[in-house]
């Protein structure tokens, strides 16, 4: 059972750690006004306000787990009985929060329970981590404040570290721009059957305007209050978007669904970032921005205590494991990176573009990555991250404009990243890609140059949720594109998300699509199917 004590003491500890990061000269105030003031201290705690006076459900944005292990896995809600307001209709005074899991729906067979306080500093958010559980075992789970009580979330802890049996299932998603569309891919997530985990790879929110109708979905029984109709900016702004965003009763039953491992992209931030660089305000008014928006993320997602925000940082890439067939490696392509060069879009490369020492990961994000790939002994070696890492042309013939965002903008960066897997020996390795809202099967070659040369792993870009509004199967572009990229095997540009399926023998990829996301829905299907061998890199056609 966790202790109440222990579970404060990690939420006072994250609070005082908020505001202490290396900041440029001048920029520390700012950041502090960001973040807010007066972040608590056990001695001088705020009086808890009794749960039995909320009077209002405050279960609104519903249940989450996420980053599961053999013998723990992390559980989240957020206390808001009036999502659309500021203070999310609770005082600034701590609630206390009980939570239960069991090994059956009906809660006859618990297995641990315990309280934690949901603080006002955390905008009533709890991240709950039981331990001791069994690997490779679902389990259900649920909150109460006062009289209220939470949906029931299910939940799944990853197979035993020497566990090389069986398989594993895995779902991808990507960039859901609520103003796009519904997130009726979501709802057909959520109905998929025995999924270890859901991958989402970057784009959970949008900054950009929301209208009072939802944007594209133009639902006329929809009222969103003016506080939506702006870009998001300051630690307000990102939490009422979050709450949006986990308004949408598809999202919510997909994180009831399964555990989810995240990562982020731009949007979460600002479009097209690098780092400390904005893509167009001040750099001293981007790094408090970027303060709010990583607390944000953390408060709404489901992350362990390691990932706890430090003032504008947040040390998101980690390593998870599903016994010896996947080794996981979630990488950040986004905090650490140079800045792009030639500008951020698609561009022809300059000297600028290929000067070696630049990087996408960071040297420290390097390393670890190296490291692990060297200690790994797992059959696949997944690595979910953001932009498109294999090359991409959009034309056949030269000179050949790329995407500046994408590794295409890194060269050299993409250069020390397959040396550094072949060097390791990794033998199966699938990276795994959001951001570009269509879906792409790609061989990564080791010079995209020759066909004929070896191919170092294969990479599997998801579409999106629904960014980009309706999709078509061939886009304008797509017989280029099919042309000028001899080693992608698929696109398809609908919206949707990645099937996974591994096992000593083959990774299976299975693309589901659905052809309507400006109104609700649409049935998924799935568009194509692609295997690669274990020791033999490569994609076939199923």
């Amino acid at each position: 059972m966790t202790q109440p004590s222990s579970a404060d003491s990690e939420y006072r500890a994250a609070a005082r750690r908020l505001c202490r990061r290396r900041l440029l000269t001048g920029t520390a105030a700012t950041v502090t006004l960001a973040l807010g003031t007066n972040l608590p201290r056990p001695a001088h705690a705020a009086a808890k306000l009794d749960p039995a006076r909320i009077d209002k459900d405050p279960f609104t944005l519903g249940v989450a787990s996420g980053d599961p292990l053999p013998d723990s896995v992390v559980l989240w809600t957020r206390l808001a009985p009036e999502p659309y307001e500021p203070d999310a209709g609770l005082t600034r005074r701590p609630v206390t929060v009980s939570w239960e899991l069991a090994s059956d729906e009906r809660f006859t067979r618990k297995v641990r329970s315990g309280s934690v306080t949901a603080h006002p500093e955390f905008h009533h958010a709890v991240h709950v981590v039981p331990e001791g559980l069994s690997p490779r075992t679902a389990y259900y789970y649920r909150f109460r404040a006062g009289r209220w009580m939470s949906p029931t979330g299910r939940t799944r802890t990853a197979p035993a570290e020497s566990d090389a049996t069986g398989s594993v299932r895995l779902a991808a998603v990507s960039c859901q721009a609520y103003h796009d569309g519904y997130f009726t891919a979501l709802k057909h997530l959520a109905a998929e059957k025995d999924l270890d985990a859901v991958l989402h790879l970057g784009d959970y929110l949008y900054e950009y305007a929301v209208d009072a109708h939802g944007g594209d979905r133009a639902d006329p029984s929809l009222q969103l209050p003016d506080s939506f109709n702006k870009e998001t900016a300051t630690l307000e702004d990102y939490r009422l978007r979050y709450a949006l965003y986990h308004s949408d009763p598809d999202l919510q039953a997909a994180h009831a669904a399964h555990p989810w491992i995240v990562t982020w992209d731009d949007h979460e931030v600002e479009n097209n970032y690098a780092d400390e660089t904005p893509d167009g305000s001040p750099p001293e008014a981007f790094l408090a921005r970027r303060a709010a928006a990583y607390r944000a993320y953390y408060e709404n997602l489901p992350l362990r205590p390691p990932q706890q925000p430090s003032g504008s940082d947040l040390q998101l890439y980690r390593r998870l494991h599903f016994g010896r067939l996947a080794q996981l490696d979630v990488l950040d392509g986004r905090q650490h990176r140079d800045n792009q060069a030639a500008g951020d879009g698609w561009q022809i490369p300059t000297e600028e573009t290929d000067r070696p020492e630049r990087t996408m990961l960071g040297a420290a994000q390097e390393r670890w990555l190296t490291d692990g790939w060297k200690s790994s002994r797992a059959v696949w070696n997944l690595v979910p991250q953001q932009t498109v890492l294999s090359r991409r042309r959009n034309r056949t013939t030269g000179p050949y404009p790329l995407s500046m965002d994408a590794w295409d903008g890194y060269p050299a960066a993409r250069r020390r990243f397959l040396e550094a897997a072949r060097t390791a020996g990794v033998k199966n390795l699938a990276v795994l890609t959001g951001d570009v809202h269509v879906h792409y099967a790609m061989d990564i070659k080791e010079d995209f140059d020759d066909t004929g040369s070896r191919t170092a792993g294969v990479e599997l870009v998801t579409t999106s949720v629904a960014s980009g509004g309706d999709g078509v199967a061939k886009p304008g572009d797509w017989q280029t594109l099919i042309d000028a990229n001899p080693h992608m095997k698929f696109y398809d540009g609908r919206r949707g998300y990645l099937l996974l399926t591994l096992d000593q023998r083959q990774l299976r990829a299975d693309y589901r699509t659905v052809d309507v996301v400006t109104r609700p829905g649409a049935p998924v299907s799935t568009a194509a199917s692609y295997v690669s061998k274990a020791g033999d890199p490569g994609l076939e056609p199923l």
